[in-house]
């Protein structure tokens, strides 16, 4: 573990798509925490996630300053390893999980139950029994049937603690496949429609339940502080109706995450202190004009806190000069980073651990897999000697990446690499043909 004992201002962290530690020389070299990308390619082979744990802790503690009254629930959902789910307990913050086997991971470290956060639009009966076993502090309450479901598994004489995720009806997020705060669409419970009133009214009425606020999200890759200062107003007026309809006061308003990070040059992300300071102003003076005491507000960035910590090491294939374009493919693709193919999203490259000559030319940077939409990144500005053999690094890759990955054409997944003061380690290993082999038992 890395210890630091100073809190670094939250404008010491890097708002670019690199990790703070990255550096980039004049003759191509290329480092995070002073060491060699292309040692880092050497060792661990490519392709290779490489997570910066300084940036990792940096960013949490970022979070806990800008808001120090709030609980900070780091989205496992971004990316989790054991390692990742210790540093976050360790920097104090809480964890929200979506599936069993985030939870199994988290618990497998000793990460304290009753700041886990358990979510989904549909747990299983399995999920919501290893959640009342495991203990974990608060469960999302996504559909109006899972309440009772969930009251049984609780048992007698403990109360389990749930939010009811509300949809305030905000339009926020980079795609459409990632805006969940309007009505119609698969996540929360409709204000519209009565069905979040619903679900309050008969978590109440659940003795085995104990109803300890409300929860939304919007979406993800936000970068303006605007709707989350009016979903803080919606939701404030829900507990307001609460209190009068059924005489309770709710302690939490948890108003999720979706923080928007930089992926390229020149963009800018989700501005932590102007967030903080808006989203509180919104909630106090909303509180103030209902006659509400102000709530424990909860926020839960994943993306914010590992996508610009991380990025992906890949080794040149071949190059290849098409009509219209030049294709720099590469020993990976798809399977390691889908966003691109999901989302059309954009990607800062870079060719490191030489000297370059002949200027810069507009490239693509496709992967090795069997599909026309395995690019990676769409016209970037590369190396006109770019060759096969040169190490590519692709930033802003530690959320969304490991996370989503899959095994397609039988391509196994990347390890994951951690760098900090220390040196470099492994966290996660490759994954080999004989992993792979060894689940398929049908011969």
């Amino acid at each position: 573990m890395i210890a630091m004992t100073t809190m670094p201002p939250v404008a010491e962290i890097g708002r670019g798509p690199w990790p703070s530690a990255a550096w980039f020389g004049p003759g191509g070299e290329a480092t995070l925490a002073g060491i060699p990308l292309v040692r880092l390619a050497e060792r661990f082979g490519t392709p290779a996630y490489v997570l910066d744990e300084t940036d990792v802790r940096l960013r949490c503690r970022a979070y806990r300053a800008a808001l120090p009254k709030a609980e900070i629930a780091y989205a496992a959902k971004a990316f989790l390893c054991r390692a990742m789910a210790d540093w976050v307990r360790s920097e104090g913050l809480s964890l929200d999980v979506c599936s069993g086997g985030e939870l199994a991971v988290a618990l497998s470290v000793g990460f304290p139950a009753e700041r886990i956060i358990f979510h989904g639009n549909a747990k299983t009966p399995r999920e919501l029994q290893a959640a009342v076993t495991g203990g974990v502090g608060r469960i999302v309450v996504d559909n109006i049937g899972e309440i009772n479901r969930l009251a049984a598994l609780v048992p007698f004489g403990r109360r389990q603690k749930v939010l009811v995720r509300v949809v305030p009806d905000i339009a926020a997020g980079a795609h459409a496949a990632v805006r969940t705060g309007r009505e119609d669409q698969q996540f929360g419970l409709s204000i519209a429609t009565g069905a979040a009133g619903e679900a309050v009214a008969r978590v109440l009425a659940q003795p085995s339940l104990e109803l300890a606020g409300l929860h939304c999200h919007l979406g993800s890759q936000i970068t303006d502080a605007a709707p989350y200062e009016a979903a803080a107003r919606v939701m404030v007026e829900q507990m307001a109706r609460i209190r009068e309809t059924h005489g309770v006061m709710l302690a939490e308003l948890d108003l999720g995450g979706g923080h928007g990070i930089a992926y390229l040059q020149g963009e800018r992300g989700l501005d932590l202190v102007d967030y903080a300071g808006r989203l509180t102003a919104a909630v106090e003076e909303r509180c103030a004009g209902l006659g509400l005491r102000a709530p424990r507000l909860v926020v839960e960035p994943g993306r914010a806190i590992s996508g610009p910590a991380g990025l992906t090491l890949y080794r040149v294939i071949s190059v290849k000069k098409a009509l219209n374009h030049t294709y720099v493919a590469v020993d990976g693709g798809m399977s390691d980073n889908p966003r691109h193919a999901l989302y059309g999203s954009r990607y800062e490259v870079r060719v490191v651990g030489r000297r370059h000559q002949g200027g810069m030319r507009t490239m693509t940077v496709v992967g090795h897999h069997c599909e026309t939409g395995d690019t990676i990144a769409d016209d970037v500005p590369l190396p006109a000697d770019v060759h096969p053999g040169d190490v590519i690094a692709v930033a802003a890759t530690g959320a969304y990446h490991h996370s989503m990955a899959s095994t397609y054409n039988l391509t196994g997944r990347p390890p994951v690499v951690a760098v900090g003061p220390d040196g470099a380690r492994l966290l996660v290993r490759r994954e080999e043909a004989g992993d792979l082999m060894g689940r398929d038992v049908g011969f």
